[in-house]
């Protein structure tokens, strides 16, 4: 067969690199040419079964005759040695590099802070320092990609991986997660974004289909991929399990050819998630480029695809030999443009778990929302006996479950075995940070004694003898099962309400994987939202119930006052899969077609939904109290092709803090108004400091999606406040009309 390859359909594929692309010092048959003419040069002188090999990755732990270079990982795709081209070894990744159930045994790492800890620091500086840790510690172990960069949005609060994702609002979900993978990738080294696209629960997340509008999605979920891929510049997409529109994700045409690949001009490959696979022409038509973990594939779709069914599909014309060539240019593109493919193979390398440590406890600590401080609670103020009191506070913090799980430095605090949805590979892990010992430490002179709250009377007998009861309430989250409410589990609601009415400084600490109800709130001095706080959670913990940490974390996402708020008040698809499925069966593959309803609120998500359907919830987005305040003043706005808005912040506390002013459009979209966040500042201030800070709004924010983002002309009003619903100021601008391109 021929080996020509057409040097405009490189072009085509890859613009970026075409034009003006980074210089590649070892190039494949021209030492100075670029990335493109080197990867043309490279994909012509393969063969087809060589291209076959690059199409199609295998799951390590299940691959048989595994050869003695892979690691057991997420993912291998073999190298092609005559060619020079590298093996790519994949992680798990967004909170550290993974090694879930230990099937690399007493491999440890850095696990950073859950996903929404990460969004409540509104810090895309923290993002970026964080994907910069955990992708130096990815390559320091040889690994050369990361799974990372979870970016779907919390529209479905009961979502199992929802402490994966960053939150509700595109634009923070989007920045965010751009600087993360940044962050990862400036390590020489590959990361994804995912899953793309609208995978917001676990509950039959392999068979649902998701019902929503074009230009609702535009404006939600799909614009938060768009943000994150245009400051992340991610090597690959990876696909969702679910349906959208009809589709699976991995076969839409839709999503991957006219979204992603199209509109957006992504350059980079689109890979598959594991097991998500389920035809060969049909995902190769639509921009499937790589299917991922075969092993996966053949246990729940029974066969490999891009194997020997791509290569029937394109003996027989189902597939061309140009979208062939379209897959390996991709995928050997970010090899070559990343350095990798040049690179010498690697040996294992340190690593300073100290300092990294140091980088997740400063995530944690910005992380932290102060959501309730009566009386001002917190810090406490030299008190001589403390009573700490459940969520296991004596050995260490709670972390996620699933494929996002990383294995301590010094091993697991705890493991307590998981039952359920997904059993086989989640485990309910506790890192070995403990606020217990952070708090002594924190407080010398006091005396702290713990009890584990299993058992009310001794409970409350110790929080009735002691100055302050500080109660640790937990909620643990895993992939494949979706929380069965929001309600804490395990009678902690009681535990709270008890505790509290026997000692009136009562605080409690949160760690969960997103919102939860608090029948209890107003019973209590004090809450803390401290999620899954990662390495040095517990002194992280501590450094703000001491007061030696200003809190500064803002949310990320909405806390309702009940689950009758929100736009599907019970799980969709549960009463389906429930019915099909014993209680030890992972929910997530059930094989029950079920259709998700988005169209309720189409691009309203989380405080967008509430505002639209005037709903005040327990604590809105955005929220977040400091030890002191501050004053916001001389907001100045201008309008045209979009608006800059100015304002000055002023510290008028005895506090040096971080204040967080959040810039709000109210705009009518649609025939109904709409509020959008348009910007944010985090500030630090020293006490009596003000500093003047301007935002300029990404223009597609003041648009309405119809083929493309079109802005009316006329006024709209900009407020600056502290959270989602605050106007502290608000002025006016007028706005040119103008349409952008999608």
């Amino acid at each position: 067969m021929s080996r020509h390859i057409s040097i405009s359909l490189v072009c085509v594929a890859l613009l970026a690199a075409c034009d003006g692309g980074p210089e590649n010092k070892n190039v494949w048959s021209d030492k100075t040419a670029p990335t493109f003419k080197h990867v043309a040069g490279l994909v012509a002188d393969m063969t087809h079964e060589e291209k076959i090999t690059l199409v199609h990755g295998s799951f390590p732990k299940l691959m048989p005759n595994r050869p003695a270079d892979v690691i057991i990982a997420a993912g291998h795709v073999p190298g092609i040695p005559r060619l020079g081209i590298p093996p790519l070894r994949e992680t798990d990744a967004s909170l550290g590099v993974s090694n879930t159930t230990n099937s690399r045994v007493d491999d440890v790492a850095t696990p950073l802070p859950s996903g929404l800890m990460l969004a409540a620091t509104w810090d895309p500086q923290i993002a970026f320092a964080g994907g910069a840790m955990i992708g130096n510690e990815a390559r320091a172990k040889r690994f050369n990609m990361m799974l990372a960069g979870g970016v779907n949005l919390g529209r479905e609060l009961r979502n199992g991986r929802l402490f994966e994702y960053l939150g509700e609002d595109p634009l923070l979900a989007g920045a965010l997660a751009g600087e993360h993978v940044r962050g990862i990738q400036s390590n020489g080294i590959l990361s994804t974004i995912k899953h793309f696209a609208l995978n917001d629960q676990e509950t039959g997340r392999r068979v649902l289909n998701v019902k929503i509008d074009e230009a609702a999605a535009r404006e939600s979920d799909l614009l938060a991929f768009q943000i994150a891929i245009e400051r992340g510049k991610p090597a690959s997409i990876m696909t969702a399990y679910n349906r959208v529109r009809g589709d699976f994700a991995s076969e839409n045409d839709w999503l991957l050819n006219k979204v992603l690949k199209g509109d957006w001009g992504f350059r980079g490959w689109v890979m598959s998630d594991w097991g998500n696979v389920h035809s060969a022409a049909k995902a190769a038509n639509a921009g499937l480029d790589q299917e991922s973990g075969e092993e996966v594939d053949v246990i729940f779709n029974k066969q490999v695809f891009f194997n020997d069914q791509l290569k029937a599909a394109i003996q027989n014309n189902e597939v061309s030999q140009d979208r062939l060539n379209d897959m390996v240019t991709r995928y050997l593109t970010a090899l070559v443009a990343s350095g990798i493919y040049d690179r010498p193979e690697e040996g294992l390398k340190e690593i300073d778990y100290t300092a990294n440590a140091t980088v997740a406890q400063r995530e944690a600590e910005h992380g932290i929302v102060l959501l309730r401080n009566e009386r001002n609670a917190l810090p406490l103020s030299t008190p001589k006996t403390i009573a700490i009191i459940g969520g296991h506070a004596d050995v260490g913090v709670l972390s996620g479950g699933g494929s996002s799980q990383v294995r301590p430095v010094g091993g697991p605090a705890l493991i307590i075995k998981a039952a359920g949805p997904g059993a086989s590979f989640v485990e309910r892990l506790y890192h070995p940070s403990s606020p217990l010992k952070a708090l002594q430490a924190a407080f010398p002179g006091a005396t702290i004694t713990y009890n584990d709250g299993t058992d009310l009377i001794s409970a409350t007998e110790l929080a009735k003898g002691a100055d302050a009861a500080v109660v640790f309430a937990e909620e643990w989250r895993a992939e494949a099962r979706d929380a069965a409410s929001l309600s804490l589990p395990d009678n902690q609601d009681a535990l709270i309400a008890a505790v509290a009415a026997v000692n009136k400084q009562t605080v409690v600490v949160l760690e969960t994987g997103g919102p939860v109800l608090m029948p209890w709130l107003h019973s209590v001095q004090a809450v803390l939202a401290a999620w899954y706080p990662g390495a040095r959670g517990g002194e992280a913990i501590a450094g703000v119930i001491a007061g030696t940490v200003n809190p500064s974390g803002r949310l990320p996402i909405t806390f309702p006052a009940s689950e009758a708020q929100l736009p599907r008040p019970v799980l969709d698809g549960l009463a389906a899969v429930m019915a099909n499925t014993d209680k030890d069966h992972d929910t997530s593959n059930e094989q029950v077609p079920f259709e998700v309803d988005y169209d309720i609120e189409g691009a309203d998500v989380g405080y967008k939904w509430f505002a639209s359907k005037n709903l005040k919830p327990l604590f809105p987005f955005g929220y977040g109290l400091s030890y002191n305040t501050f004053d916001y003043g001389n907001l100045r706005v201008t309008g045209g092709e979009t608006v800059t808005a100015t304002i000055e912040v002023r510290n008028i506390g005895a506090r040096a803090g971080i204040a967080t002013p959040q810039f709000y459009a109210m705009l009518p979209v649609r025939g109904a108004p709409t509020v959008r966040l348009i910007g944010w500042e985090r500030v630090a201030l020293a006490p009596g400091e003000s500093k003047e800070i301007t935002i300029t709004a990404d223009p597609r924010l003041l648009a309405a999606f119809d083929a493309g983002w079109k802005i009316a002309a006329g006024d709209v009003a900009v407020s600056v406040g502290e959270f989602a619903g605050d106007s502290k100021l608000t002025a006016s601008a007028t706005l040119a009309e103008r349409t952008i391109k999608p």
